[in-house]
């Protein structure tokens, strides 16, 4: 949509040539069914230059400063978009109560791809040719994240990801960074705990092959356990939306492994946990972020008892800033605060130190501003932003016990690419 000349709204595409070479002595007017002569045809493309002009300086002129925030709010994934979101709104709210930036109040316009392949794709380009947006916050997916990654950096609008950490999200170019650690991180994280800390050794993996964060993140992991003797033992894969994994868990099942990585989202993984244990597999489970869904537990049960995954951070941090924003997002929604939601906070607040940082809200310059980020105070950890557009920060390993996910240890980054992660 709005590939040609003009866009959605009829607004001028101004990427694309506005006076072409090739422009006939006399045409026709589609909009009038009238033929034009090649006066007032000048007359249309010079009144379209002047509109790309206002356009351009719309954000400087208007009275707000409209960032642009894409999430999956409905559909499978609506967990993880529903806490990004409460995570913003509640950081846009607490800013604009405090006046705003650069005396200006921040207009946060919300759009959903509803869990869509290729909606995600629609939304990006709504938000930055129409709500004329100056930055976006999103996404959680790293799939999402990479439909609207080109968009951004073809239109020159800085992107932040909240918890997209497939290493290809910030390749895509200098306007899009995240907030969140990445799966080189991670991975070496869940494969070191299961080695160092769990002291096991014959693993299983189960991948979502249609989720580019759950590839991602077994190709590393793999990679980190076969390269420190571990055995893989059996490698199974499934799709986002399955429901009957009978077939793949009888086939780990004869492998007997001590570990099953499950590397996909929680809705799956819920359902591959409880299964498994009616399958009598008694491995111990462990996960990814993407584990951190507000249904795990509640259709997973007593399945998930014992199992560990990594995480952006703890609700049961007792430092000052965790502990004040927990109390903040409980008041709001009457609900504990997730990583999710923790990171849509986060990334909220750090475009708006930005956007001040800037002194003005334009694109290029926040992007300058966003780039030389140093230890942010973030909820979810002190943020660095390095010369890959990526977050440098620790990771926490949480365990569900008892019924709940509790705090077990926190892995810092390492301090150079040749050293691993320290626990």
């Amino acid at each position: 949509m709005g590939g040609g000349i003009y866009g959605r709204r009829g607004l001028p595409n101004l990427s694309r040539r506005l006076f072409p070479r090739d422009v006939p002595a006399i045409c026709d007017c589609t909009e009038t069914g009238q033929r034009v002569i090649p006066g007032a045809m000048k007359r249309r493309f010079l009144s379209a230059v002047f509109l790309g002009v206002a356009l351009a300086t719309t954000a400087l002129a208007q009275d707000t400063i409209k960032i642009g925030e894409f999430g999956s709010l409905t559909g499978d994934n609506a967990s993880f978009g529903i806490s990004q979101n409460n995570g913003v709104q509640l950081a846009v709210q607490e800013i604009n109560d405090a006046g705003g930036v650069l005396g200006k109040k921040i207009d946060l316009i919300v759009e959903d791809n509803q869990t869509k392949q290729g909606e995600t794709t629609t939304i990006v380009r709504k938000l930055i040719s129409q709500d004329h947006v100056i930055a976006l916050i999103g996404e959680v997916a790293s799939s999402k994240s990479l439909e609207a990654a080109p968009i951004a950096q073809a239109s020159k609008i800085p992107q932040i990801a909240t918890a997209a950490t497939n290493p290809r999200v910030t390749q895509t170019g200098d306007y899009i960074f995240r907030v969140c650690f990445t799966d080189d991180f991670q991975a070496v994280v869940i494969a070191r705990f299961v080695l160092e800390k769990l002291q096991k050794n014959k693993i299983a993996f189960m991948t979502d092959v249609k989720q580019d964060y759950s590839v991602g993140l077994t190709k590393i992991a793999k990679d980190y356990l076969q390269n420190h003797n571990a055995q893989i033992v059996r490698e199974q894969s499934y799709s986002s939306g399955d429901k009957d994994f009978r077939a793949q868990l009888t086939d780990i099942k004869a492998a007997n492994p001590d570990v099953i990585i499950i590397t996909g989202y929680y809705p799956e993984a819920a359902l591959i946990a409880k299964q498994a244990r009616q399958f009598g597999i008694k491995a111990t489970l462990v996960g990814g972020d993407g584990w951190d869904g507000s249904s795990l537990i509640p259709v997973g049960g007593k399945a998930l008892e014992g199992a560990y995954f990594s995480n952006h951070y703890s609700n049961e941090n007792t430092s000052p800033e965790v502990q004040t924003f927990v109390q903040k997002y409980k008041k709001k929604y009457n609900a504990m605060p997730d990583a999710l939601a923790a990171l849509g906070y986060d990334a909220a607040k750090l475009l708006a130190h930005a956007i001040e940082q800037a002194g003005a809200p334009d694109p290029s310059k926040i992007r300058d501003a966003i780039a030389s980020t140093k230890d942010f105070p973030g909820v979810s950890g002190k943020i660095t932003i390095n010369s890959e557009r990526n977050a440098t920060k620790s990771a926490v390993i949480l365990v569900i016990k008892d019924g709940g996910v509790h705090f077990a240890e926190t892995i810092e980054p390492p301090k150079s690419s040749a050293e691993p992660p320290k626990g």
